[in-house]
């Protein structure tokens, strides 16, 4: 997994902004049909790249550090911990545990980036069935929420 981990500077985030306006088609919030121009000629790009690619601009606008990576391609489990934001331990007691699949190399552990992506979108779908019934509850015992 390649990764370049520089902070976007303000200057990039100031075009960032500026790539994002340029590119929004007024009153609705998707992306206008561009043409890209290279040595003359004019290069059709797929509209997943395009949604990429504004994905892309959206964050650089935030100041966020980006990555990018192949859904097929495995990670240690110092990456896996770092794109899930949570500690390495936690990861290995995650796999180890079954709740992310694994396979060894040697005696290392490699993750597919596609089942840390199963999990991460499993756990935030709980996450928000537990936030809508803690605040059913909460309505419930009028707790003023």
């Amino acid at each position: 997994m390649k990764r370049i981990i520089k902070e976007t500077s303000t200057k990039d985030q100031f075009i960032a902004k500026q790539s994002l306006i340029a590119l929004q088609v007024k009153d609705k919030f998707k992306p206008a049909d561009i043409d890209i121009v290279i040595d003359g000629r004019t290069v059709e790009v797929p509209k997943k790249a395009l949604d990429l690619f504004m994905t892309i601009l959206n964050t650089m606008a935030e100041g966020k550090v980006i990555n990018v990576v192949a859904s097929d391609s495995d990670v240690t489990t110092q990456q896996a911990a770092d794109l899930l934001n949570v500690s390495r331990p936690h990861i290995v007691k995650l796999l180890d545990g079954g709740s992310i699949p694994f396979k060894k190399v040697g005696k290392h552990r490699r993750i597919k980036i596609k089942d840390l992506q199963k999990y991460d979108s499993e756990i935030q779908t709980m996450r928000e069935i537990t936030l809508k019934t803690l605040a059913s509850q909460a309505q419930e015992l009028d707790m003023g929420y």
